[in-house]
């Protein structure tokens, strides 16, 4: 059975990763994104579409839905009273291995900002923290790029 998923990518800093979440979102058939806290949207100030994040989601921003949320906290209420089981990519004591987890349900997927991650108090929130282990010196990979893993795997692509 196919499930929907979602993202929420609250506070992305970089509008490149966020460009290329959106072509990755779109390849693999995500439903929506949504947009919280401080996340650059495809459009500017001006509504006109944003040429740097354009750049990297080589037109994806376009195919793939996506709306803008200020409170993430509201948003992941919101769409646990609707049903979907909510995901967050996070390293935490309480995570488990990405590889040992499945998508049982439609689901809304967390990524937080590319150093402080996701807050402690959504993590809270979450019906399930995600983790992609790191055998590297480096203790985390580019916020676009750990989407991607996570997304191919939990999409069974």
């Amino acid at each position: 059975m196919n499930h929907e998923l979602c993202l929420i990518l609250h506070n992305i800093r970089s509008v490149y990763n966020v460009g290329a979440i959106f072509r990755t979102a779109d390849a693999c058939g995500v439903a929506k994104i949504y947009l919280t806290g401080y996340t650059p949207t495809p459009l500017d100030r001006f509504g006109l579409s944003r040429k740097d994040l354009h750049k990297a989601a080589l037109g994806a921003e376009k195919s793939v839905a996506w709306e803008q949320i200020k409170s993430p906290t509201r948003l992941v209420l919101r769409l646990k009273s609707e049903g979907l089981e909510i995901l967050a990519l996070e390293q935490s004591p309480k995570s488990v291995d990405y590889k040992n987890s499945e998508l049982t349900k439609s689901s809304a997927l967390i990524i937080g900002n590319e150093v402080r991650g996701v807050s402690e108090s959504l993590l809270e929130k979450c019906d399930k923290i995600l983790e992609i282990p790191m055998r590297g010196k480096k203790e985390s990979l580019n916020v676009s790029v750990a989407t991607g893993i996570l997304l191919a795997r939990l999409l069974n692509l």
